[in-house]
């Protein structure tokens, strides 16, 4: 596959189910068991992205082959504490999915593009999202580096 022969497109809010399914796959393929997977995730998911379109500037991106929907990105400003200075905004970059016989095809990468290109248009100046083992090599070839984050389990 060429990676002339896929789109990306905006995502519109029909496709937040695709999005949400593809999150969902996410979630079972970093290893989440199914039986700890929420009833209401299908809604809740929704729920957010609808929230996030409103309230930080959400926009999702869908990779498409002959009308055949094979990934998807989302993204959106990240909001953890007020913000004191218009020179430091985060963008948050999440649930960057492709259909697993379309992976290392270059999908990916023009997902993250576009996401980061709407980040930078909406004042971001760093993009963040948390990677899986298997997305490294992606992110670290597009300029992404590991930071200083710091994580507890509380359970």
């Amino acid at each position: 596959m060429k990676e002339s022969s896929f789109i990306i497109r905006e995502a519109t809010q029909s496709d937040e189910f695709l999005i949400a399914e593809h999150l969902c796959h996410i979630a079972l393929e970093l290893g989440v068991s199914t039986e700890s997977i929420r009833q209401d995730w299908l809604d809740q998911t929704v729920k957010f992205i609808d929230r996030a379109r409103h309230e930080l500037q959400y926009k999702g991106f869908i990779a498409e082959i002959n009308d055949q929907v094979i990934g998807s990105a989302s993204c959106q400003l990240l909001e953890l504490y007020p913000r004191v200075s218009r020179e430091y905004q985060k963008g948050y970059i999440w649930g960057v999915y492709v259909v697993p016989s379309f992976r290392r095809k270059g999908v990916a990468t023009k997902l993250m593009k576009k996401a980061m290109a709407h980040l930078k248009a909406i004042g971001c100046t760093k993009a963040v999202l948390h990677a899986s083992h298997e997305g490294k090599l992606l992110y670290s070839n597009l300029g992404y580096t590991e930071s200083n984050e710091m994580v507890f389990s509380l359970i």
